[in-house]
């Protein structure tokens, strides 16, 4: 499989991760769990300005932001929406891009100032591990009050492997050979 193919796979997963993700954070109870549901909104705000600062970079624009996160805190509505709309802008850019690109080095500077390097295959990787790093905090919040609450929590099940499996059923169509 080429790289390519491998990173559009990674935002396909991606794109589901974050809709299984922030379908469970609707059963954070604002008013029982406020404390957490900010910290899970502002964990995937976090990942949200992070994925637009690099899809600037990758598109050789500004990005005008000035830290890793906004100062206002989204409602799971609106966060929804727009990480929808950059999981979509990154699954066109993992369709279109070629081998020559991926391999191409950009110069950016990070929020702080500091400069940086990087590979277009290199960013997309970044964005992907990234998204998942955070998606895991907000999984152990979730975990957390689900364990400390009479509260009802659907708990994302979001791996890799849960997801080709749904999204490509006929991976479950086979016999298993005994390993010996």
């Amino acid at each position: 499989m080429s790289a390519a193919n491998l990173l559009l796979k990674m935002f396909r997963y991606q794109t589901w991760a974050n809709k299984e993700l922030l379908d469970s954070m609707q059963g954070l109870d604002a008013a029982h769990h406020a404390e957490e549901r900010h910290i899970a909104l502002r964990l995937m705000n976090h990942c949200l300005v992070v994925e637009k600062i690099f899809a600037a970079h990758l598109a050789g624009d500004r990005h005008g932001f000035a830290a890793d996160n906004t100062p206002d805190t989204p409602s799971l509505d609106a966060l929804r929406a727009e990480l929808s709309a950059i999981d979509n802008w990154y699954l066109d850019y993992a369709r279109t891009v070629t081998p020559d690109m991926l391999s191409q080095s950009i110069p950016f500077s990070f929020t702080d100032g500091d400069s940086g390097t990087m590979t277009r295959e290199e960013m997309l990787t970044h964005v992907v591990i990234h998204g998942g790093y955070h998606r895991g905090e907000v999984g152990r919040v979730m975990k957390q009050v689900s364990a400390s609450s009479p509260q009802s929590l659907q708990l994302p099940w979001d791996t890799y492997a849960v997801h080709l499996h749904r999204s490509e059923p006929s991976r479950r169509l086979h016999d298993v050979v005994a390993e010996k």
